[in-house]
């Protein structure tokens, strides 16, 4: 069973930093405020505002700023600001054990599902999927901010979704991991992507072409990534792709024609994912039952 980080409670440092794509200080004020709204303390690093080339600062500086708001046992949470790209790139220039007797929360989705996943297989430490600071535009809550918070403050999480075509009735408990596809194939063969066996595997993606969709999910399955879970949660497959040339299939039914044949659960159009405010939060890593059945599905942790 993976390690639970401490629950977030009034008065709580938390910092904000980026591992990957740049961004400014405006476009961080709104969750600043939010976090504030909650009681907590937003601690801001000094990745915001910097800039090399696409990146909030050379891999360097990145990679340094995460390593001190991980040793900083006044820090209980760790907000990434945005993805784009980057976080992979650092993984390797982190000492994330100390992680294990001084765990906190590592909140953010997309390209930080590279330190979610890595802190997971590496380290045993659940992280948060979840809406990053990039998308908060102001303290009126949403879906997004209210299951942020909660899994946060109450470590529950919980995910309901009205009957899709293509879903798999059944229930499964496991594990809750993955993040995003491009992500999770990007990290095939390392240590940061490990064993799936018994585990609820989720997947999103934004802006890809159907092809590669179909790319990814047989790199998995030829990795052995998918012959063993328990169940799969479909999140939102976001602003797809087609050749001149159509492919023939939407996204959701090329990993459906992926995992038809496991005999497990599956939840498509999951609200996690790229999709603003209505980005659900879950707990990576930390135990789930996944429900499907004629009437929707339901994620409960």
């Amino acid at each position: 069973m993976a390690i639970t980080p401490k629950l977030l409670t009034s008065d709580d440092r938390v910092a904000i930093i980026s591992t990957a794509r740049k961004i400014t200080l405006p476009e961080v004020l709104p969750s600043i405020r939010l976090l504030a709204s909650w009681g907590l303390q937003p601690v801001v690093g000094k990745t915001i505002g910097k800039s090399c080339n696409q990146f909030a600062g050379t891999d360097k500086e990145r990679a340094e700023e995460l390593q001190a708001m991980i040793y900083d046992n006044s820090i209980k949470a760790i907000f990434c600001a945005r993805g784009g790209y980057g976080s992979a790139r650092i993984l390797d220039m982190v000492d994330f054990s100390s992680l294990e007797k001084n765990p906190k929360w590592i909140v953010g989705y997309s390209d930080v599902t590279a330190i979610l996943s890595h802190i997971y297989y590496k380290h045993n430490i659940e992280g948060i999927h979840g809406i990053m600071p990039i998308n908060i535009e102001d303290r009126n809550e949403n879906s997004a901010t209210k299951t942020l918070k909660e899994a946060l403050f109450t470590g529950k999480a919980t995910i309901e979704t009205q009957s899709e075509d293509l879903n798999i009735e059944g229930e499964a408990c496991g594990e809750l991991i993955g993040g995003n596809l491009s992500m999770l194939y990007s990290l095939l063969g390392s240590e940061s992507f490990q064993d799936t066996k018994d585990k609820i595997l989720f997947i999103e993606d934004l802006d890809e072409y159907l092809y590669h969709i179909d790319r990814m999910m047989l790199a998995l399955k030829r990795a052995n990534k998918l012959q063993n879970i328990k169940g799969l949660v479909v999140g939102a497959f976001s602003d797809m792709h087609d050749n001149a040339v159509p492919f023939g299939k939407q996204a959701e039914e090329i990993i459906y024609e992926s995992i038809k044949e496991l005999n497990i659960p599956v939840a498509f159009n999951v609200p996690c994912g790229h999709i603003g405010t209505n980005n659900h939060a879950f707990i990576h890593g930390k135990q789930a039952r996944l429900t499907v059945t004629k009437q929707g599905s339901r994620i409960e942790q």
